[in-house]
């Protein structure tokens, strides 16, 4: 059985984790939608033309919530030596 100290550090590390993860997560949105609203590449038109257009979008926001929200998830953590280095 884990001690309620190392309990909490886990915790810590979750929240730690997610937060910026999420921060990643709003920012594959915010990118995905300024892609489909400025039509780059005819996308907006090919997802309206298509029936399964809701799925290549579906496809394209998952892929970039995979790659920003990793990217964020990474950079938070290879950033904590950093802050004890500057102590």
């Amino acid at each position: 059985m884990a001690s309620p100290r190392r309990a909490r550090a886990d915790l810590t590390a979750v929240r730690f984790l997610m937060r910026h993860l999420v921060v990643g997560l709003a920012a594959a949105a915010m990118f995905g939608g300024l892609l489909v609203a400025a039509d780059v590449g005819g996308l907006r038109r090919l997802a309206a033309a298509e029936a399964d257009g809701w799925l290549y979008l579906t496809l394209l926001f998952f892929g970039l919530a995979v790659t920003f929200g990793s990217a964020a998830m990474g950079v938070s953590v290879m950033n904590l030596g950093r802050e004890r280095d500057e102590r």
